[in-house]
């Protein structure tokens, strides 16, 4: 494979001019497109004209989708750089462009950018980012390589839906990752570690940071103009022994406010029993809906989907969040603000001066917010919260260690809700699963267990970019706080039979929760393993 770009034929070429694409749109969406021919096409060539080859024709001629099919000069460029006789069929734009993406186009720049490392080259002017940053103008090739780099690998980033991009230094190498539905996968081969300085350097010009000081963690947020829409990116820079390594946070408000313009629980993986109980909890007219989990377990994004399920004109909703990751019409939505001193505390009070009926605190780090957020649910108010809890029973011991005493927490409390994210099997390349005795021995099943079900694992194919698996689902457990269990907390009784009364009750548990969804063919063992504890 070749991202060198083929001179035009000067003269005298005997080439045969390609047909006219034909009035008919060729449809992209459901054609499977051949990796192997895309292959031998240099990526700058499809992205500068676009094209995306789909065969190659008995005779010879390659056929090939275009999304401008009046740019003759354009197909006679493409057939002169490709030394081959063109067969042009139009297609819509979006579509050649999603196809592009399908194929890698991103990750195949980067490479070649990458490769461009370890040639001499000169210095460069910084791309206009007011133009905004394509495909497009980074196959051109104008910038200085470094800025090249890091607006390919932005790009790519959000073509691959990475939540993050890492970037690592080590003894002697830079790698760039990306975390995609939780996971970490490099994007590229390491990058020479004389580059490193300069790859830092830009990204703290990009964020507004001291450039010299490189002792210790700096903190810093820029903007770019990416496919006609601005991104925001938060930045985080800390010292290590080997270097400076990188973390960018992408905040695209645009594509999740797109996305989740019908957001609901049923979308996000909600079904059955706790479904019809997390609704039952929202619609309550006062009380505590508690979500817990890790960083990164979508907390924020199922109150989000509980608020835009119960919003009406009828009543006055507020949320103080840290950061507002996507805007909901017609809810008040207010960011903290340490520096300027308005945290959670702080704007958890003023809330209450503006008459709200439902409120929603982004996360109760400290004493102050938890007794406040208490007393709001205490004094007519529906409050929705997130705290940082491994399961619904250690979230008591966490806030009763905050100082809430336990009456008023099991007075407020209507329910709390455990949360982690499974991802889901790629549907194109998944297949049947190998269950070996140390598969069943790691996941605590037995091969009685497991033989009423079809187990599939992950493969990989161009479609999931080789990682098996496209999106996630939730699973949750959803603790119901009956008046059993409200005795038990109020007696201060060890969370293990707290947990024994609640399954008692009928509670499905995380692991219960995940092995449902292997078991429904949607993701595999390993990966509820890596998710899941066995209980």
């Amino acid at each position: 494979m070749t991202n060198e770009t083929f001179p035009v034929d000067g003269g005298g070429s005997s080439l045969h001019r390609g047909n006219e694409p034909d009035g008919e749109l060729v449809s992209l969406t459901n054609h499977v497109l051949d990796m192997e021919l895309l292959s031998e096409v240099p990526v700058e060539l499809m992205v500068r004209y676009g094209f995306v080859p789909l065969e190659r024709s008995p005779d010879g001629s390659l056929v090939v989708a275009v999304s401008d099919p009046a740019d003759l000069a354009g197909i006679d460029a493409i057939e002169g750089l490709l030394d081959t006789r063109i067969d042009a069929r139009a297609a819509a734009p979006a579509e050649v462009e999603q196809a592009l993406r399908d194929a890698g186009a991103g990750e195949r720049i980067l490479e070649g950018v990458r490769q461009r490392f370890e040639e001499p080259h000169g210095s460069g002017s910084d791309a206009d980012e007011e133009e905004g940053i394509t495909l497009a103008s980074l196959a051109a090739g104008d910038g200085h390589p470094i800025v090249r780099l890091l607006d390919t690998t932005v790009l790519n980033a959000l073509e691959r839906r990475a939540s993050d991009i890492h970037i690592e230094t080590r003894d002697n190498a830079v790698w760039i990752k990306y975390r995609i539905d939780g996971v970490l996968y490099p994007v590229t081969d390491p990058i020479d570690l004389r580059h490193h300085d300069a790859i830092i350097s830009r990204v703290k010009v990009m964020s507004d940071l001291d450039i010299a000081e490189k002792r210790v963690p700096q903190d810093g947020r820029f903007n770019l103009n990416l496919h006609g829409r601005k991104v925001d990116f938060r930045v985080s820079i800390m010292p290590s022994i080997h270097g400076e390594d990188a973390v960018i946070r992408i905040l695209d408000k645009q594509y999740l406010s797109e996305e989740f313009a019908d957001l609901s629980l049923e979308r996000l993986g909600f079904s059955g029993k706790e479904l019809r109980m997390i609704r039952k909890y929202i619609r309550e007219p006062y009380g505590m809906f508690l979500a817990t989990g890790p960083t990164g377990s979508g907390k924020t994004t199922t109150l989000y989907a509980a608020l835009s399920e119960i919003r009406t004109e009828d009543d006055k909703i507020i949320t103080i969040e840290d950061p507002v990751e996507y805007q909901i019409n017609g809810i008040t939505q207010i960011p903290v603000n340490e520096k300027k001193g308005l945290t959670f505390a702080r704007g958890l009070r003023s809330i209450l001066r503006h008459d709200p009926d439902i409120i929603m605190v982004g996360e109760i780090r400290d004493s102050e917010t938890a007794h406040i957020a208490v007393q709001s649910a205490l004094t007519g108010h529906l409050v929705f919260t997130t705290v940082h809890a491994n399961n619904v029973v250690d979230v008591i011991g966490r806030l009763m260690n905050m100082g809430v005493e336990a009456y008023n927490f099991v007075s407020a409390l209507n329910c709390v809700l455990a949360q982690r994210l499974l991802r889901v099997l790629c549907v194109h390349c998944k297949k049947l699963a190998e269950i070996t005795p140390e598969l069943l021995a790691e996941s605590a099943l037995t091969e009685e267990q497991v033989a009423p079900y079809t187990l599939y694992e992950g493969v990989g194919c161009h479609m999931c970019h080789q990682t098996g698996y496209t999106g996630r689902t939730a699973i949750v457990e959803l603790l119901d706080l009956s008046d059993k269990i409200r005795e038990m907390i109020l007696e201060l009784r060890p969370g293990s039979e707290i947990r024994r009364q609640a399954a008692k009750e009928g509670m499905t548990f995380l692991r219960q929760s995940a092995l449902a969804v292997a078991f429904a063919g949607q993701t595999s063992l390993q990966e509820v393993n890596k998710v899941t504890f066995v209980e």
